[in-house]
């Protein structure tokens, strides 16, 4: 017989199968030695109390053998000589829409500007060590897009987009584990990402799919409004009318170019701010009410959102156990991001922590209509460059210092490894983000008790939350609404927000361009 309930047990009774046998027994009035396999169907932590619980939903084995059943792959077809779709950009989006055109039995022909994942890791080194920024190669651009070797969270709010369960099944097919089926918030991990990625492209090039690397489309040909072809810039011109446009939050170059076509973008709201560090110690004793984590609990992440004189201030892409990272993608500017590895076991935790902005916030830029967003941003940018001495060294300031206007007279090292500039935050940001952080800051603390701490250290700036741009298309036919055949996708086109979301728009812009083939 086979049972599914749920049940709320200790950190210590979920991690031992034998204790959480008996509970079960227990609970439910099971007889143990019938108990033959207990499957955790879901898990997630309830810390809200001092005594901390893990849920768990199960499926439990009473006098029936559990046969495991491997998660499988599609049944792909050889596409090699079949109609083409053409693929700007090999990201999530852009890979997950690569593979969906093979399933439907369309072979996908994939142009990203930047490097095979493996090719990445000398640019990653080169920003991190020597402050050089390679414009096509670096933490947003190149194989597997910004996910890649910016942590790799998994987690979703937009369940109502698509079925969220069909990619996560596809990642355990190409190589990540199966705890990310089970994981309230799954997350793969920078240091197991790249491995994966590259068994998607093997999949995509073993099936007659094509992938060109260091291919950086420069214009398009459109005749009486429908795509005729791209233009890459070694002068090459592919003949396509059908493109799927996935090319990610950063791609400023792709936003100037349809602003300079004049093919129909808008500006899109976004949020901004800075990326804090604490401890992760100290996050676990506020977030677990502890002294010393157990060891049947992972390192705690932390969620705040705050309204501040009528502006939203939140936490964003928070990373437990992790590390912050320079994710320029471009000379003369700084951008941090930040990722943990699979384990989780860096001694730092660190998070966006970030403000709604507006359209009106923009007035300033204007002069740039739909790209007001994006210069906003850049500006930002650049002049955190300055201020850090012209170098990938990034704007830092205590915590508590940063509320007070007190420039830093010292800094502590952080895991950001091109080095840290003392500067006072209010150089760098309009006063009104500033203003905002400084009262968020302060009632951050009234959530987390010793949160506020001139041990934590503030990164500027968090910019790249999402993309300033959206390129609007029609909700059914996902085409552009002005180009035919062009197809806006993923998080640089406005329509996701994160690994999950853009893979699922992926597919879902694969499908609308296939049924426009047939």
């Amino acid at each position: 017989m086979q049972y599914e309930f749920s049940i709320q047990v200790s950190p210590e009774v979920a991690a031992d199968p034998d204790k959480l046998k008996t509970q079960i027994s227990r609970k439910n009035r099971l007889p143990l030695d019938g108990i033959n396999h207990v499957q955790i169907l879901k898990r997630s932590i309830d810390a809200r109390q001092k005594t901390i619980k893990v849920n768990l939903k199960l499926k439990v084995y009473v006098q029936e053998d559990f046969v495991k059943e491997p998660i499988k792959l599609p049944e792909y077809p050889d596409v090699s000589n079949k109609s083409e779709v053409v693929i700007i950009g090999a990201g999530p989006a852009g890979l997950f829409a690569a593979l969906r055109c093979i399933e439907l039995g369309y072979k996908p022909i994939v142009l990203e500007r930047g490097k095979d994942v493996r090719s990445r890791r000398r640019d990653l080194k080169a920003i991190n060590r020597d402050h050089i920024v390679n414009e096509d190669s670096n933490y947003c651009f190149g194989e597997g897009g910004a996910g890649t070797y910016s942590d790799g969270k998994l987690y979703t709010r937009s369940k109502k987009r698509g079925d969220v369960r069909r990619i996560l099944e596809l990642l355990v097919g190409f190589g990540a584990t199966h705890q990310i089926l089970v994981e309230a918030h799954p997350h793969i991990g920078t240091n197991k990402l790249p491995d994966i990625i590259a068994s998607i492209r093997e999949k995509i090039i073993q099936h007659g799919g094509e992938i060109h690397f260091e291919t950086r489309v420069i214009d398009f040909k459109i005749k009486n409004s429908e795509m005729q072809a791209v233009v890459l810039q070694n002068a090459d011109v592919i003949e396509t009318n059908k493109v799927i446009l996935a090319t990610g939050h950063s791609a400023r170059d792709i936003f100037e170019l349809l602003y300079k076509r004049k093919i129909a973008i808008e500006a899109k709201p976004f949020a901004l701010g800075v990326r804090v560090e604490h401890s992760q110690q100290l996050i676990d004793q506020i977030q677990y009410k502890c002294e010393v984590r157990s060891p049947y609990l992972p390192p705690s992440p932390y969620s705040i959102v705050k309204q501040v004189g009528g502006r939203g201030m939140y936490s964003f892409c928070m990373c437990p156990g992790g590390v912050i990272a320079p994710c320029a993608t471009s000379p003369g500017e700084v951008v941090t991001n930040g990722w943990s590895p699979s384990k989780r076991d860096q001694p730092t935790s660190n998070s966006g922590i970030v403000v709604e902005l507006r359209l009106d916030d923009f007035k300033e830029f204007s002069k740039y209509g739909p790209l007001a967003g994006m210069y906003f941003q850049k500006a930002i940018e650049q002049q955190a460059w300055h201020l850090a001495g012209e170098t990938q060294r990034v704007p830092a300031q205590r915590l508590v210092d940063f509320t007070q206007g007190i420039i830093s007279s010292d800094l502590p090292e952080t895991s950001y490894k091109p080095g840290l500039t003392s500067v006072d935050m209010q150089e760098v940001f309009p006063r009104f983000i500033f203003e905002t952080l400084k009262q968020g800051f302060k009632a951050f603390d009234k959530s987390m008790p010793g949160y506020f701490t001139n041990e934590a250290i503030v990164h500027a700036p968090e910019s790249r939350t999402s993309s300033p741009v959206r390129i609007p298309r029609d909700r059914f036919t996902l085409q552009h609404t002005q180009i035919k055949g062009l197809y806006p996708c993923g998080e640089g086109a406005g329509y996701a927000g994160g690994i999950i979301s853009a893979a699922i728009d992926g597919e879902k812009c694969a499908e609308a361009c296939i049924n426009a083939l047939v």
